[in-house]
């Protein structure tokens, strides 16, 4: 049995631990109110883009253009979107194993890390590191999205990649965070949702349809990209507030063990010391 002084120590040491997850627990509850509102007011604007989007895709018939047919280049671009900080339970991992899990080959991407936890695991695996923003993870503006967005665009239209994804966190609520991996380009007609509108009705472009969905798209994406961010940001405080609500909980229940350890370990330290007293005293008598 461990002697009392490394019973009080180890207790002092998790007891330490603890006061630091409890604060940690804190800053991420107020962190994520934060977040949670500006997702929250993000979310309708993206919403509706996709809609209007897929309402204009479905209403106008067979439509040639660049960013609805895949590139020839076999190579494809990752958006990752991942943390600068740790101690956020499987948040930063569950990302990571969209890519490392999927159905991609290693050689054929190209990846670009928001985040340097998932940039870390990634070139650790021998992933290409196209570009690596991850300063745009500690305050993530529309700008930095529109940025980011239109470098990976003139990528595709340069033909250097024949597909882009975006790899990101899903924000349903504080306890549902849903790792998700969506294909931003080329757009995937048929795959989208169907919108409230009269299918007999075609849809006419002005000036013309390319030179409509050259100024489209690039917003669509972009209107995505970004509301991934926000809603990665909410799902990474929400995540760190329950590792450090799990972590308090088990600094709880080891902080009592060792109470436990340490009354009996004095009680057996008494016991003994009362013992010899009494053998002591016997002798001499």
């Amino acid at each position: 049995m461990a002697s009392m002084r490394d019973i009080k120590r180890r207790k002092n040491s998790v007891t330490s631990t603890q006061q630091i997850t409890k604060a940690m627990k804190l800053v991420s509850t107020v962190k994520l109110q934060k977040a949670r509102t500006r997702a929250e007011k993000t979310n309708p604007y993206t919403d509706q883009m996709y809609k209007t989007v897929s309402s204009m895709m479905r209403k106008s018939g067979n439509i040639i253009h660049p960013y609805l047919t895949a590139g020839e280049s076999e190579r494809k671009a990752v958006i990752v979107i991942t943390s600068n900080r740790g101690l956020a339970g499987g948040y930063n991992s569950n990302v990571v194993k969209l890519i490392t899990n999927g159905d991609f080959k290693k050689e054929d991407l190209d990846i670009y890390a928001l985040g340097s936890k998932g940039h870390d695991a990634l070139a650790r695996r021998g992933y290409n590191i196209k570009e690596n923003r991850s300063d745009i993870m500690d305050d993530p503006t529309y700008d930095d999205a529109m940025k980011l967005c239109r470098t990976v665009l003139d990528s595709f239209a340069k033909g250097e990649v024949g597909e882009i994804y975006l790899a990101y966190t899903h924000f349903k609520n504080t306890v549902t965070h849903i790792p998700t991996l969506i294909k931003l380009l080329p757009v995937d007609t048929t795959g989208m949702e169907e919108a409230e509108v009269d299918d007999n009705v075609m849809m006419n472009f002005e000036p013309n349809t390319e030179e409509a969905l050259d100024m489209i798209i690039p917003k669509y994406v972009t209107s995505l990209f970004y509301g991934a961010l926000v809603e990665s940001v909410a799902s990474e405080n929400g995540a760190r507030m329950q590792a450090m609500d799990s972590a308090t909980s088990n600094a709880d229940e080891i902080i009592s063990d060792l109470t436990l350890k340490f009354n009996r370990a004095r009680q057996g330290a008494i016991t003994q010391e009362l013992t010899e007293i009494i053998a002591g005293a016997n002798a001499i008598n």
